[in-house]
């Protein structure tokens, strides 16, 4: 069976209780192989690595979200790190700024994000990146940095040029179930030109389900058909974008 990577799910999400193993099963019928389970807050970061913990094939990302910036201190600083240490922790995420929502302030948004991107230099951690409607500043503060991290930016949703300076910096770029939809012809466009060797997948379940699953809740099967999708628009096979994307998620994530 062709062996899919789904590089950011939360399946400590709510929306899961009470049937988690079985979208377990339904993951490892449809070839997903792999996953990343991702925080969202110190919360939700150790329910993840706690998961992971528990589920071959499963593996964290801790990190705090920008709609959590307003809370983020030297405390919770403290505990990512004791966190990202862990065997099963391999990347702080998901970090970075959402102007779409504003559910922080901009300034809470920028100052958590920059703490967190110099703490993920300086760990030498792959980080993954959440940006809405913020390419800009996002672009700038990752420019004023020293040091950067291994990168991607999940559930991209911006121009070819933006794009293009994320694969300048080194980034990697993923793409969820968002473009499948019909109104998403300029993200099918951007998804053509990512160069192969920084190209990802994922879910982000349960949220974003692709066509033809949209309006159900998500879950880390249905990434096949995102990747079905990029094969085509990408003039591939699909078996060969499943194991480029895999391969790729793997030399990130730096699992064997």
């Amino acid at each position: 069976m062709t062996k899919l990577f789904d590089s950011h799910a939360h399946l400590t999400d709510s929306r899961f209780d009470g049937d988690i193993n079985q979208i377990l099963e339904n993951m490892k019928a449809a070839g997903v192989d792999r996953c990343i389970c991702v925080g969202a807050d110190i919360e939700s970061s150790l329910s993840s690595l706690e998961f992971a913990n528990k589920h071959e094939g499963i593996w964290a990302a801790c990190g705090v979200h920008p709609h959590s910036a307003g809370e983020f201190n030297d405390e919770q600083l403290t505990g990512l790190k004791t966190m990202l240490v862990k065997k099963k922790a391999v990347a702080l995420g998901e970090i970075g700024l959402d102007y779409y929502y504003d559910f922080s302030d901009r300034k809470s948004q920028r100052r958590a994000f920059e703490t967190q991107i110099d703490l993920a230099a300086r760990m030498d951690i792959p980080t993954i990146l959440h940006v809405r409607e913020a390419h800009g500043d996002t672009i700038s503060i990752l420019k004023n940095q020293k040091k950067l991290p291994p990168m991607v930016v999940h559930c991209f949703a911006g121009s070819k040029e933006s794009m293009e300076i994320y694969v300048s910096m080194g980034a990697y770029i993923s793409f969820t179930g968002s473009v499948t939809f019909k109104n998403a012809e300029k993200l099918r466009a951007v998804a053509a030109n990512v160069p192969k060797d920084r190209l990802m997948i994922e879910t982000d379940c349960p949220y974003l389900a692709p066509v033809p699953k949209r309006g159900r809740r998500n879950e880390p099967a249905y990434v096949e058909h995102v990747a079905r999708l990029l094969a085509d628009v990408r003039g591939v096979s699909y078996e060969e974008l499943a194991y480029s994307t895999y391969e790729n998620a793997n030399r990130f994530f730096r699992l064997t």
